[in-house]
């Protein structure tokens, strides 16, 4: 159930940022949702092979070289799905600077409200 609602909250997070960001379109909430599952499933896989390949540029930067990670692996989903589109580099640099932000957000709300609960003995 957690899942279901933080996907849901995810999509409509890129919605909220297709109205902010105008580098940013998303044509429908459910290419809100097909994308907000697509950037789960890149930054799942695609994301720490890219962090793994550049590991000396990223210590170099001191860690800020994963934000054009991030903007890059947004820009991917973009090109993989029709009704989610991203102009440009620095759109899709705040985008996800801004999604992720986002998404930390909801993640501290559901662990408020889901949170675990412990079973006290007898």
């Amino acid at each position: 159930m957690k899942l279901l609602i933080r996907w849901l909250l995810l999509s409509s997070a890129l919605m909220l940022l297709a109205q902010w960001d105008r580098g940013v379109q998303v044509n429908s909430f459910g290419s809100a949702m097909i994308a907000a599952a697509v950037l789960g499933l890149l930054n799942a896989f695609v994301r720490p092979l890219l962090i793994l390949l550049t590991l000396p540029v990223t210590v170099l930067t001191l860690g800020l070289f994963l934000f054009v990670i991030n903007a890059f692996t947004f820009q991917m989903a973009s090109g993989l799905l029709d009704g989610f589109h991203v102009r440009s580099f620095w759109d899709a640099l705040l985008g996800s600077v801004l999604y992720s932000l986002w998404g930390i957000v909801i993640d501290i709300a559901l662990e408020y409200l889901f949170g675990r609960r412990k079973i006290s003995p007898g």
